[in-house]
């Protein structure tokens, strides 16, 4: 029974970008229906769980990310019912459902900050969010220094004078969690869909939650941080109050045995990780530090290390992902054309090597790179004009089969983006049709990942290996692989159960990785 309950610890979830991932009326945005109707994709793919990226009613400024409504579904996207089935049908196949919650800010158009508009400074509508005076004889300045996360200040005045915080679009107002009507807001919200039936949630911006009263200056080299792994003053993200915060939402979900949470964490301060994950918070939080690693086995096996230290410190397990909605697809990540999908399947049996929970996002399993886009076709309100900041690039709708866009995504002739027409070959379809193709390695992959006793232990141990490769070692004996360097290399001895390019005469080829026991 503990273990059931603990499903999460060991996981393989599967991110769908919702409007990216089937379309069931062809009007070319992916929905619930079009997911449903692909459920058994995701048994046959060898998933615990998904997470559903936001369906709630949204004015769409941010594919989503803006709520206006957190206890419904857009009709976009279907409705309560349609979910119900999606639900119910998931649960029948074995496979759980998280859903996306974004508690740090509302979309503009939610009736609340509607009535913060309408109402004066100082009073209760405008305390559920960030609403100040600014500086300057005239408060014509914003309150503070503080940018937001895409492009621009966090500030942005109203007709009456005084400013409101974002730290996104203008159109995305944060709440004050210091208010207790926020905070249980929040919670119905939980409880809402927990009284559904979801297995759990993944919080957006979970470490951003909480704001030091008195809005103090960032360092203005925080905006790298992310970029630098680095660490710069930066109050508007990672304050100590949040951990309370996620305390509280614990709570929540404890009334709800074998229910899980994940928080979207952008820390590199292992010691600050580690206490989101502390018993009592946080299930589980994202470490990005693989995904951000370039495709060296040394630096690789640094990141291992640094991102197992902190979960096991305080008994968690680790979360490791390669990809999502938010960042480049792994193929041109690693350098596009036939390197960069060699390096992103070597790279998919290093993660799904290691011990703990593993997020895949749609596509990954395809070997999808980014998509070719435009700045008038993208709509990522974060993104540059160079298009080296679109997160739309990401984002391209799945192709299912046949030979042309939209490759079976949906019945209609256009999708919300373009699907490139170089994707032919990269169809579920043909990749059925191919043992050696990627769909086919993920399945092995996770088929042996859940199954192969020798994936077992929290811990991994590392063997002598020559330069450019590693040989990490589960304890239950799996050894994995990687050569990183331009040339083959022996293999140790051993079967080998899986491996991501041909072994030849007992040598792994360059920018491959293989599982021998």
């Amino acid at each position: 029974m503990t273990e059931a309950l603990d499903w999460w610890r060991t996981a393989t979830v599967y991110q769908i970008y919702v409007r990216s991932f089937a379309d069931s009326n062809g009007d070319g945005v992916g929905d619930l229906e079009g997911i449903r109707s692909r459920l058994d994709y995701l048994k046959d793919l060898g998933v615990d769980a998904v997470w559903l990226t936001p369906f709630y009613p949204s004015p769409m400024v941010d594919n989503g990310y803006d709520v206006a409504d957190p206890r419904d579904v857009d009709p976009l996207f279907g409705d309560l019912a349609t979910f119900d089935r999606l639900l119910a049908d998931a649960h029948a196949r074995g496979i759980k459902v998280t859903v996306d919650v974004v508690p740090n800010h509302t979309s503009s158009q939610h009736p609340w900050f509607q009535a913060a508009l309408a109402s004066p400074p100082g009073s209760p509508e405008r305390a559920r969010y960030w609403f100040r005076d600014g500086k300057g004889p005239d408060g014509d300045e914003p309150p503070n220094n503080w940018q937001s996360c895409f492009k621009g200040p966090a500030w942005t005045r109203v007709a009456d004078g005084q400013w409101y915080l974002h730290l996104f679009t203008p159109e995305q107002p944060d709440l004050n969690w210091s208010n207790p009507e926020v905070v249980a807001d929040f919670h119905r919200t939980l409880r809402f869909w927990l009284d559904r039936g979801v297995d759990g949630f993944r919080i957006d911006v979970a470490h951003g939650m909480a704001k030091p009263a008195d809005l103090p200056d960032m360092d203005p080299r925080a905006m790298f941080n992310v970029v630098e792994h680095a660490n710069y003053y930066d109050p508007r993200l990672n304050n100590e109050g949040v951990l309370e915060l996620h305390e509280g939402i614990r709570r929540v979900l404890d009334e709800y045995p074998g229910t899980a949470a994940i928080g979207e964490v952008w820390t590199f301060d292992d010691e600050q990780m580690s206490q989101y994950i502390a018993p009592g918070r946080l299930h589980l939080g994202f470490d990005f530090r693989l995904a951000l690693t370039e495709f060296d086995a040394d630096k690789l096996r640094a990141a291992i290390d640094r991102s197992l230290a902190a979960p096991l410190s305080v008994g968690a397990p680790p979360t490791w992902t390669l990809s999502n909605h938010d960042v480049w697809r792994q193929v041109s990540r690693y350098g596009d054309g036939e390197i960069g999908l060699a390096r992103a399947r070597a790279m998919a049996l290093v993660e799904l090597a290691l011990p703990g929970v593993v997020y895949l996002y749609n596509g990954e399993e395809l070997g999808l790179p980014n998509g070719p886009l435009t700045e008038e076709q993208s709509t990522d309100p974060g993104g540059t004009s160079d298009m080296q900041g679109s997160r739309d690039v990401a984002r391209i709708p799945l192709p299912w089969s046949g030979d042309m866009p939209p490759f079976g995504f949906t019945t209609g002739q256009r999708t919300w983006l373009p699907m490139p027409v170089e994707w032919a070959d990269r169809t579920v379809e043909k990749q059925e049709a191919d043992r050696s193709s990627t769909l086919w390695l993920y399945r092995d992959a996770l088929r042996l990942r859940k199954t192969h006793p020798a994936m077992s232990g929290d811990t991994v141990s590392w063997e002598d290996a020559p330069p450019g490769c590693f040989v990490m070692r589960r304890e239950g004996g799996l050894r994995c692989v990687l050569n990183s360097s331009d040339a083959p290399v022996d293999l140790p001895p051993g079967e080998v159960l899986l491996a991501s390019s041909q072994v030849q005469d007992g040598k792994l080829q360059p920018n491959a990785a293989a599982w021998l026991v």
